[in-house]
């Protein structure tokens, strides 16, 4: 049996027509970039951010961010080099390159006008991908395994060790393996469109996004299929937290989070929800592994706190008001501070906290 939602698992709130601006958003750094924000994430005690111009800004507790001009168009895919503070970027240039917090840029590769979707790394391991190829380094080698797919990669993903590449793509996804020798592949079938990918935090599972309103994962010892759906809307974005862990996921009025826990996963089970945003739909998700809390944006440009429970009886907090922007970014660090971006350019850098809905 598929997860899916079902009404008794979804929260019965009253609709809420919006959120008048909080004193937490007057506490933060509030910026005007001008540009749409297209992706951030945590990298050491800050955020790193892409944009649509090409910039990407680093955050740091109580500064202002560092802006390096790294693309000639927009920044596409962003993936933290937590050993050097860096981060690995991919844009519709076709560059796939090493930005530094002070200014140092490195080319790792160019594919002329292909566009660098979808980057990755873990453990001295570089991946890119640019239409149906993956390509993937070693730090310090100069030797380059490339990998084809039957269509366009959607997303890569590395596991914890770096024995594993997954690449999505439509049909599936394949998983290469690295050997002694040479890297081996197996293939992971599901029919429509596959985007974005993640393993488990234990390796167990891959799940990626579709292009239809749903989730699709596998566990891997088995090949098993687990079907995620009851979404209204397509999923764009997703992280792991909690204990469990969760897979918390935007697509919804509210972050919806499948349980990962038991040899099955979500299978048979309906997910727990936080941060309800009443007519607004989430579009941006992200927390922390070991941690319950959920920070969820939505399309008016509000962003709620949440706690998951499967009770769902948790209070809702107010981190930032409604501004009319789609949030289309949102990462934390483990000190707490959080990286709010829209796709209207505006950010809001500050310590997490807020006011209870």
């Amino acid at each position: 049996m598929p997860g899916s939602m079902t009404a008794e698992a979804q929260r019965q709130n009253p609709r809420r027509d919006g959120f008048a601006k909080t004193q937490l958003e007057q506490q933060g750094l509030t910026l005007e970039t001008g540009a749409p924000v297209t992706t951030a994430l945590a990298i050491g005690n800050g955020v790193a951010a892409g944009f649509g111009d090409g910039t990407v800004r680093f955050f740091q507790p109580e500064e202002q961010p560092t802006v390096v001009k790294a693309h000639s168009g927009p920044i596409l895919d962003l993936a933290a080099d937590d050993a050097t503070g860096a981060v690995l970027t991919g844009g519709d240039d076709g560059r796939f390159q090493q930005v530094s917090p002070d200014g140092a840029i490195e080319e790792i590769a160019t594919f002329g006008t292909k566009w660098v979707d979808c980057v990755a790394t873990a453990q001295g391991y570089l991946a890119c991908s640019s239409g149906r190829t993956a390509h993937v380094w070693r730090v310090g080698s100069t030797d380059t395994k490339t990998f084809e797919h039957p269509s366009t990669v959607g997303g890569l993903a590395f596991d914890a060790r770096a024995r594993r590449l997954a690449v999505a793509h439509y049909g599936g996804a394949t998983i290469w393996e690295r050997g002694d020798r040479r890297w081996k592949s197996s293939k992971l079938i599901w029919k429509g469109s596959h985007g974005a990918a993640a393993f488990s935090p234990d390796g167990k599972y891959l799940v990626t996004t579709m292009q239809e309103n749903a989730l699709h994962g596998w566990r891997l010892r088995e090949k098993a299929d687990m079907r995620m759906s009851g979404y209204p809307a397509k999923v764009k974005s997703f992280i792991w937290v909690g204990n469990a862990p969760y897979l918390a996921t935007s697509g919804a009025d509210e972050a919806i989070c499948w349980p990962f826990d038991g040899k099955d996963g979500p299978m048979g089970r309906a997910p727990a929800t936080c941060a309800y945003g009443g007519k607004q739909q989430c579009t941006a998700v992200t927390g922390l592994v070991g941690h319950n809390e959920v920070f969820a944006g939505f399309v008016d440009g509000s962003v709620l706190a949440g706690r998951i429970s499967v009770e769902n009886d948790q209070k809702d907090f107010v981190v930032k008001g409604s501004s009319g922007a789609p949030i289309s970014a949102l990462a934390i660090t483990q000190q707490a501070w959080l990286f709010i971006g829209d796709e209207a350019g505006r950010v809001l850098w500050v310590r997490s906290g807020g006011e209870v809905a």
